[in-house]
């Protein structure tokens, strides 16, 4: 695990290397009988270091206890979790089998946003053991470790009904949660829900959090008025009257999707040369696109108010903005290698989920996918209150010229007669159609122009009697 930047699925063969290299800073395994409370001072150390794997269910050689319980190994992670001040949030564990038996390995995330302490005691790990933090490693990282976590914040003027029972389920059952579980536990050691008011005193029944209803809320903008997503295509360099626009709105998950779908249905499809090469291709690569969108989605400062995420479309950029500076120490310069999440419980769940394949920033892979589609590296940029991902394009190149870029499209007459109008005025209205085929019903006319923006040719304008198109 030395020198890992990120946490990924481990399989037979890792697990192996773990228990073959021996305990460590950010390696420990413990018998399926650990007492809740040391478990949970192992996870607080390493969360208080530099994350690490436990391997439970293993003897003190080494080896898979035979027995071993998944589910009931779950559960004491569980539980384990809950005992940290405040509670650690963790990624689901996952259950590995061996040819000796089975066991339960728990990821610690390098760079949680707090620092946690059991029984009164401030936990670290060096080497193979924990041990306490001293008087000066404590107040260094309580200095590194800034934030409060709004995500974790108590929102007092919803309730547990206010959550959506039906995708709290179907996430649970997708990561394997055994049904008997006690489904307020489970949000609990997930952030989501809180037995604490916003005074530090207990409530009952618990409370969702800002995370809770971001996560799982039938409507939780009702509560957070800025967590919303909006989306804007432009016709060209820069902002102007022509504009498509998308606010975006529900749980996180469907705001990440939703946008993903904006740009893939706003981007311009066509050839890019390579060399002497000529090859189908889209603006971006959509990957790219996917974590720039769910960086901002999982990152965000949610504490800001009156400003929502806004990815910005033009002929030659997209632009993701997200409110709320670099947090911790992450900075523009070190964000490829350092990790700090501030949002522990939304990037938990997310991966969960499968919106984020590993735990951190994915600037390693942004960068790789741009190089490898020919594109320029992204840009980051923080600004007095936000952060900002620009990722350019090189433009498409058609394999024609302009005006012959659809004659072995299929197109029937009113359609290369209309393309040929926007050639000439930069745009076209129903109207102006009908007026170029004044037999033909307004209905086709409508029906026209619709298969000429499915067909990515042109873009639709407004809405209702206002709308017009424009070439792509």
């Amino acid at each position: 695990m030395k020198g890992s930047r990120s946490l990924a699925v481990l399989g037979p063969e890792e697990v192996r290397g773990l228990l073959g290299a021996g305990m460590s800073s950010r390696v420990a395994w413990l018998s399926a009988k650990v007492a809740r409370p040391a478990l949970a001072e192992t996870l607080a150390a390493m969360a208080n270091a530099e994350g690490g794997v436990v391997l439970l269910g293993v003897s003190a050689k080494g080896v898979p206890q035979s027995e071993n319980d998944l589910a009931a190994l779950r559960e004491l992670v569980t539980e384990a979790s809950l005992l940290p001040d405040p509670p650690l949030i963790l990624p689901s564990p996952q259950g590995v089998v061996l040819e000796e038996g089975v066991l339960m390995v728990v990821q610690v995330p390098a760079g949680l946003p707090h620092v946690y302490t059991v029984r009164g005691v401030y936990p670290t790990r060096t080497g193979g053991q924990n041990r306490p933090l001293t008087t000066g490693e404590l107040r260094q990282l309580l200095l590194e470790r800034v934030e409060s976590g709004f995500e974790s914040q108590p929102v007092e003027a919803a309730s547990l009904a206010d959550l959506d029972a039906g995708r709290i389920g179907r996430y649970f059952n997708q990561i394997g949660l055994p049904p008997d579980e006690e489904l307020v536990d489970a949000l609990l050691s997930r952030g989501c829900v809180t037995r604490r008011g916003a005074d530090g005193l207990p409530v009952d029944p618990p409370l969702p959090t800002v995370a809770g209803l971001l996560l799982f809320g039938q409507n939780p903008q009702r509560f957070l008025r800025s967590a919303e997503l909006i989306c804007v295509r432009y016709a060209g360099t820069e902002m102007g009257d022509e504009f498509v626009r998308q606010e975006i709105g529900g749980v996180l998950a469907e705001q990440a999707r939703q946008a993903e779908a904006f740009v893939a249905g706003n981007m311009r499809r066509g050839m890019r040369i390579r060399g002497m090469a000529r090859e189908e291709s889209v603006e971006y690569p959509l990957a790219v696109v996917r974590e720039a969108i769910v960086n901002a989605v999982a990152h965000r400062d949610y504490s800001v108010r009156g400003e929502g995420i806004r990815l910005l479309m033009f002929s030659d950029r997209i632009e993701v903005y997200s409110p709320g500076r670099l947090p911790g120490h992450v900075t523009v310069e070190n964000i490829k290698d350092e990790r700090y999440s501030r949002n522990a419980a939304l990037v938990a769940v997310l991966t969960d989920l499968g919106y984020i394949e590993r735990l951190g920033y994915g600037v390693d892979r942004m960068l790789a996918a741009m190089q490898e589609a020919g594109l320029p590296a992204p840009e980051f940029v923080e600004t007095a209150a936000g952060f900002r991902v620009t990722l350019r394009g090189e433009g498409l190149v058609s394999s024609q010229p302009q005006q012959e870029r659809w004659p072995h499209a299929h197109l029937n007459e009113r359609q290369e007669a209309a393309l040929a109008f926007v050639q000439a005025h930069g745009r076209i209205a129903n109207s102006d159609l009908q007026a170029l085929a004044p037999d033909v019903h307004a209905e086709t006319i409508r029906r026209d122009l619709a298969d000429l923006v499915e067909r990515n040719l042109l873009l639709r304008i407004g809405s209702k009697r206002a709308t017009y198109y424009i070439l792509k």
